[in-house]
């Protein structure tokens, strides 16, 4: 049964699990947009949107909050804050979006997904 359970294990221990999720965040940070499995691109954008949800507010606090949740990846954090955030100052959420793709992964047939910020700096349209 699964009561009370929030989010999938993805059977990792819990410091693996968030190890994961910080990675994916700072690559989806780093480049706007990354491919990954259906399951890791859901559970992510909850935590990417929060992530920048927290940037948005431009205080100290949220910077050293921001910091603490990325690992003290500075070079990520100081992104999502001078060029991510300020794209989504009038938006209230649903910063990313969610393309599966036909294509399945080789190795054990994992549906594929690309996950991006609906807005991201340098991107052509």
């Amino acid at each position: 049964m699964r009561h009370r359970v929030k989010t999938k294990s993805f059977h990792r221990p819990k410091g693996h699990r968030e190890a994961l999720f910080v990675n994916l965040a700072v690559s989806l940070i780093e480049h706007g947009r990354i491919e990954t499995t259906l399951p890791k691109a859901k559970a992510l954008r909850p935590f990417i949107e929060k992530l920048v949800t927290l940037a948005k507010k431009e205080s100290i606090h949220a910077r050293r909050l921001l910091n603490a949740r990325l690992r003290n990846n500075r070079k990520a954090a100081t992104k999502l804050f001078k060029d991510i955030a300020p794209l989504f100052k009038e938006r209230n959420g649903g910063y990313t979006r969610i393309y599966k793709l036909d294509k399945r992964r080789r190795g054990d047939d994992a549906e594929m997904a690309i996950i991006e910020f609906v807005e991201f700096p340098g991107k052509e349209e």
